[in-house]
């Protein structure tokens, strides 16, 4: 199966540039594999750059977690993070993701110096 970067989930998402979002879209037509890296990578770029609110964040990652042609990486630990990260969304998408993944591979706890996410089950605050 063919993989996709984060400028191809942006074009997918954003529809900003015609050409571009045709291109993108034929590329997954028959299927493409999302790295949790790229999803990452994805949400920094929404919330910076187009300035995504949490909420429209949450939908973008919700849509592309039910798109009938993308099969993300780690979908159980990308839909936990979506939850945490709808929960309590000063966290951001990231932090909730990165704990979700340790928390699927057996890694807990995941230390952190973050304030806020040391407050969340299965983080240590250093």
């Amino acid at each position: 199966m063919r993989a996709v970067d984060t400028n191809v989930l942006v074009r997918l998402i954003t529809r900003d540039d015609s050409r571009q979002v045709v291109s993108a879209e034929s590329f997954i037509a028959k299927g493409a594999w999302v790295s949790v890296l790229a999803l990452a990578e994805t949400t920094w770029v929404l919330a910076t750059v187009y300035e995504l609110s949490s909420k429209d964040l949450a939908k973008a990652i919700e849509m592309l977690l039910n798109h009938h042609v993308l099969v993300l990486q780690d979908t159980d630990a990308v839909a936990a993070a979506l939850d945490q990260f709808r929960a309590k969304p000063t966290l951001g998408f990231s932090d909730c993701l990165m704990l979700e993944l340790a928390r699927k591979a057996g890694h807990l706890p995941l230390g952190t110096l973050d304030r806020n996410l040391g407050k969340i089950e299965g983080t240590q605050k250093l």
